[in-house]
């Protein structure tokens, strides 16, 4: 008797479907070309002109992130089109932290079956950040692993590369206590905090279709999903106009207690005024529900302010005010302070609003 031969399509994984999802994509990566980059994917790598991209004397800054177990609720919601978005806000909003402009983008899709139509939904989100961020998608990676991912779940990483002129990289170092700290606000829960997000959903008891308790019109999971803000280009207006902008601080895990400090020199801490965060109502149903204190929702999530900057204080309200002219929502939360030898960096006063 004998036996029919073993492909690689009946081990699980088909170079068909590979290849149906990179034609599929194509001319959505062609949508993000700019200066420097508009080579068409395919190759074995991505390549980038930095001279024609016109910086002069660059420094390169990368980031890498993923987005954490939100991408559990688009896979189990069957909504994939924004998830794509957060993958390049984590990594952008950590380049332009550091005053670099984003330059180009690289994604891997790691999945246990692969639906050419679902990759490309999620790649059309990361257009679309790129898109937002100003850089180029020019090149990633699709993996078909079945054994480490079950089915149909997928898994995401993205890795950013920007440039800053060599002289602009922030933090800047004449930080010092009376610099004044803005808050720039989030879109909403982002994408950290999703596994006690998804406890607390599990708590009440709602499924994902119900209708969301914080948010009108919309479906509870359509609403957790909302995607996490991309603060490139209004930040890198207001380093480049005011040259006031002394350092930024991405919130993202760890929150306000966390971040902060990573941009500050080690004899300065900063003084946040709590009841002046405009808090999204996402929070305050997060906080009841899962009967979580402040200084947990603190610790977790960035309760509405997903960016900090530190500038001069005579220059706050310029600064401010190309925030918001390119359609941020600015607050000023507090300044910086000497920091206290064995305290904490970050202090309070005031509430959350929760």
């Amino acid at each position: 008797m004998s036996k029919k031969g073993l492909t690689y399509a009946k081990s699980g994984v088909d170079i068909d479907a590979g290849n149906r999802m990179v034609e599929l994509i194509k001319p959505l990566v062609k949508a993000t070309a700019r200066p420097g980059a508009d080579a068409e994917i395919g190759g074995f790598g991505g390549l980038f002109d930095l001279k024609r991209a016109g910086f002069k004397d660059p420094v390169l800054v990368a980031a890498n992130d993923g987005v954490g177990t939100k991408v559990k609720i688009a896979i189990e919601t069957g909504l994939h089109g924004t998830i794509g978005i957060d993958l390049v806000a984590m990594s952008v909003n950590d380049l332009v932290v550091q005053g670099a402009e984003p330059l180009f983008f690289l994604d891997y899709f790691a999945t246990g079956k692969l639906d050419p139509l679902i990759g490309a939904e999620v790649v059309k989100g990361i257009a679309e950040g790129c898109r937002q961020a100003g850089c180029a998608l020019i090149g990633g990676e699709t993996a078909e692993m079945p054994g480490v991912y079950h089915g149909a779940d997928y898994d995401l990483a993205g890795f950013a590369v920007g440039a800053a002129e060599r002289g602009a990289i922030l933090p800047r170092d004449d930080i010092r206590a009376g610099d004044v700290i803005l808050g720039i606000a989030s879109s909403g829960v982002h994408s950290n905090g999703y596994s006690l997000v998804r406890k607390v959903v599990a708590r009440s008891k709602l499924k994902w279709s119900a209708p969301a308790p914080f948010e009108k019109k919309k479906k509870l999971g359509s609403a957790v999903l909302t995607p996490t803000r991309i603060y490139v280009k209004s930040c890198l207006a207001a380093i480049r106009e005011t040259q006031a902008v002394k350092a930024l601080a991405h919130i993202t895990g760890g929150g306000f207690p966390d971040n902060i400090p990573r941009v500050l020199p080690k004899n300065v801490g900063a003084r946040i005024d709590l009841a002046r965060i405009p808090v999204p109502p996402v929070f305050r149903w997060l906080a009841a529900t899962g009967g979580i204190a402040e200084k947990e929702m603190l610790r977790t999530f960035n309760c509405g302010i997903g960016m900090i900057a530190v500038v001069e204080p005579r220059s706050a309200d310029k600064v401010a005010a190309i925030l918001r002219r390119e359609d941020e929502s600015v607050v000023r939360l507090g300044e910086l302070v000497a920091a206290a030898k064995g305290k904490p960096r970050v202090t309070y006063t005031g509430h959350l609003d929760i």
